[in-house]
């Protein structure tokens, strides 16, 4: 039996991803590279939203379990404000 392939951390697919960009940007592929690169982008990008969307349910979980922290939007203008 073959043994199950391990998916890429967050940080990798992440990686991945900007490498694609860069490759994309750089518009010096042929058609089919170009939408090969394009297709395992939108593919990259989905496991990415994954994977943020099951550590947001995580941190909204431990935050109901340690007292139930009242939960706020977040305004990156706001934080640049603060800083």
């Amino acid at each position: 039996m073959a043994a199950k392939k391990q998916s890429a951390t967050f940080e990798e697919s992440l990686e991945a991803l900007e490498q694609l960009v860069e490759r994309l940007e750089a518009g010096d592929l042929p058609l089919e590279e170009a939408l090969s690169d394009f297709e395992r982008g939108v593919k990259l990008t989905r496991e990415c939203q994954r994977k943020l969307a099951s550590a947001e349910q995580k941190v909204k979980l431990l935050m109901e379990e340690s007292g139930g922290i009242k939960e706020l939007p977040f305004d990156t203008d706001d934080a640049a404000k603060d800083a």
